[in-house]
């Protein structure tokens, strides 16, 4: 052996040879490799951009599920169209058309629901998921051009008005979250709490007198219909009944209880007569002024079908519908 092969076999012998290391296959080795891949998955999501996700999902489909928890119903005079205000959004049917359209793709749950003029709407509700700046109760909020757009005027994170009617300047209100009933004579800018006679299903004030109410009451023996003369200070039970009301013309106030029978006063509420039904039951409809005061039956606007339709209490349940 020469002395450059002595050195060679030395050095080899120093130096320990390199191996390539092994990665363990059994089970722990794929349960760690799973928890890593989801670190890594969501280090990608936590720094992907707002325009990222956006693209992520720009192509999975969803499903709009319609008009869904009907709260209210209203007749824009500016064309003749009817709004639907929903748990799940704003929807319009044309005045010839029996196919409800969502409003400007927004998922608004609008409660308590009032078109005081044309394109010009009240409401109140929760907002859209997606507008995550906003409190959950969105108090008074209006609309200008019909209902693509609203804007808070008052009581916002404060109030849940289930009941939203309006007179004029005069505006009167349901907050069912607090259970109080509330009046403004300045479209809604300053309010000031009023006396109820229980917890309200229903009210409508007389379109020749902002300030002589009726409502319609549930809980136990002050169950029923009242009036009153004073905008709200007082109130007198005029009978038992209870349901949904519209007051069209001075002389035709309607109400329309949980079973669809429609009744029909031509003194404000005190007596009652009998003007046909609703097979369904629903406890919302709408009279319009120009429909006739001995009117036996009623055109179906729209074909949808809610799963539910309802606002404010049940006479059945009232606990039940509360602040839903």
């Amino acid at each position: 052996m020469t002395r450059a092969t002595k050195i060679k076999k030395a050095r080899q012998q120093a130096t320990p040879q390199t191996r390539e290391p092994r990665l363990p296959r059994g089970p722990l080795f794929l349960a760690a490799a799973a928890v890593a891949g989801v670190v890594a998955a969501g280090a990608l999501l936590w720094n992907s951009s707002r325009q990222d996700e956006e693209k992520v999902f720009a192509g999975v489909a969803s499903t709009d599920p319609g008009p869904i928890h009907v709260h209210g119903l209203g007749i824009n005079p500016a064309d003749g169209s009817l709004f639907i205000a929903t748990h799940t959004g704003l929807f319009r049917v044309g005045k010839d058309s029996r196919k409800a359209i969502r409003i400007a793709d927004r998922y608004q749950d609008t409660m308590g629901f009032s078109i005081v003029g044309p394109n010009r709407f009240l409401g109140s509700g929760h907002p859209d998921a997606r507008e995550q700046t906003l409190p959950p109760l969105l108090g008074l909020i209006e609309s200008t051009d019909a209902g693509k757009t609203w804007r808070p005027i008052s009581l916002l994170g404060e109030a849940d008005f289930h009941v939203l009617r309006s007179a004029g300047k005069h505006v009167y209100g349901y907050d069912a979250s607090n259970d109080r009933l509330l009046a403004s004579a300045d479209d809604g800018q300053t309010w000031k709490e009023l006396d109820k006679p229980a917890p309200i299903v229903d009210l409508a004030p007389d379109p020749s007198d902002p300030r002589r109410l009726v409502a319609t009451a549930i809980g136990g023996l002050d169950q029923g219909t009242y009036a009153s003369r004073n905008g709200g200070q007082s109130w007198k039970r005029l009978n038992f009944a209870v349901g949904h009301l519209a007051w069209p013309a001075p002389e035709r106030l309607y109400l329309i209880d949980e079973t669809g029978q429609t009744l029909i006063s031509s003194d404000g509420g005190r007596r009652l007569a009998k003007r046909g039904s609703m097979a369904a039951g629903p406890p919302h409809f709408l009279q319009q002024g120009r429909t006739s005061s001995t009117s036996h039956c009623m055109t179906e606007r729209s074909s949808a079908r809610p799963t539910a339709v309802r606002r404010g209490r049940s006479a059945r349940d009232p606990d039940r519908l509360r602040n839903v």
